[in-house]
């Protein structure tokens, strides 16, 4: 998902104790998507309750926002909207991809090849619009508040950063830069420790900060030229042009200026037309948002986590318990956060 720049960007290694009584907007699509991925039993199946319910989306929620609350951070979820016109190709193409692997993994599971059958599994999980009203229905009880974006949750989480309501935006995807996030902080939700492809190794993993500002200086563009060099490489919105990476991508911006002189020197078929430039361009550089949000964290309902989890899903009070006492840490950040 999003456009794969990181290479280009420089990163650098923070711990959760940088980020002490900061709020951090979470592209909250993003993140479900990365517990119902990586949230997963030995042979990739989803972690369900009797019903045959998926719960890796909650207890990705409850543990990961457990352990920010813990460490004082204050996290904001933001939510996707309606998706742009132009997002529809790229939409069917994740699903043909997942229907795929869905039948890989079966095939996989039917030999007995566990190994494969995990990274299969990985690459079917579905964001419905149930895990997304589930997920919420947490939130609310854990008093997390959280964002219903008009569009792109990533351009709601940038946008409130931008703002000065928030220190930055959580997610894996580089988009977040795209739409002109002052910093982006990655790994932040994600385990602790990641294995290595096709190794029984792992490797730890680190929350991530990425500065846009000194970043474009670096690079020697500005943000509407590294738009530009984005619709080159291909995004959620367009194919991108074949044989054009980052490192081409930046160098033909910086050489053209942008993408309209670019496309006239390296030609092929398909080019995107300049009304669809046009149109990208705004999409990242004029983001539908909303202010219609506040940010208050009361301190968690203990008695309506566990009903949704252990009455309606089946977890384990022994199991609940410990995380809810995590965040007790919210109700000591807002007072000190009156006392300042």
């Amino acid at each position: 998902m999003g456009v794969d720049i990181g290479d280009l960007f420089k990163q650098e290694k923070i711990s959760f104790k940088d980020l002490h009584d900061r709020i951090i907007v979470i592209d909250a699509y993003n993140v479900i998507h990365q517990f119902l991925s990586s949230i997963r039993q030995r042979d990739g199946t989803p972690l369900k309750n009797s019903k045959g319910e998926i719960t890796s989306h909650l207890t990705g929620l409850l543990h990961r926002t457990g352990n920010m609350v813990e460490a004082r951070i204050r996290p904001v979820y933001a939510f996707d909207g309606k998706p742009h016109l132009l997002k529809a190709k790229t939409l069917e193409e994740r699903k043909k991809r997942k229907e795929l692997a869905e039948k890989e993994w079966k095939e996989a599971l039917e030999a007995g090849d566990i190994k494969k059958a995990r990274t299969k599994a990985q690459q079917t999980s579905r964001v419905t619009n149930e895990i997304i009203q589930q997920s919420k229905q947490l939130l609310d009880a854990l008093g997390i508040p959280y964002i219903q974006s008009p569009s792109e949750g990533e351009a709601q989480a940038s946008y409130m950063v931008k703002k000065g309501d928030a220190y930055a935006a959580g997610s894996q995807d580089f988009d977040c830069l795209l739409v002109g996030s002052p910093i982006l902080v990655r790994n932040l939700t994600a385990s602790t420790r990641r294995k290595l492809p096709g190794k029984e190794a792992y490797t730890k993993i680190n929350p991530h900060q990425i500065r846009l500002k000194s970043n474009l200086k670096l690079l020697g563009i500005t943000q509407k030229q590294l738009v530009d060099m984005a619709i080159l490489i291909g995004t959620d919105f367009n194919d991108g042009i074949k044989g054009i990476g980052p490192k081409k991508g930046l160098n033909l911006i910086k050489k053209n200026g942008n993408v309209e002189n670019a496309l006239a020197t390296v030609g092929g078929e398909k080019l995107p037309s300049f009304d669809e430039i046009k149109e990208i361009r705004k999409i990242f550089l004029e983001p539908n948002i909303t202010d219609d949000y506040s940010l208050d964290w009361p301190g968690s309902d203990n008695e309506k986590v566990i009903k949704i989890l252990c009455d309606n899903h089946q977890f384990t009070l022994e199991r609940v318990e410990p995380i809810l006492e995590k965040f007790s840490n919210i109700k000591q950040m807002m007072k000190q956060k009156t006392l300042f």
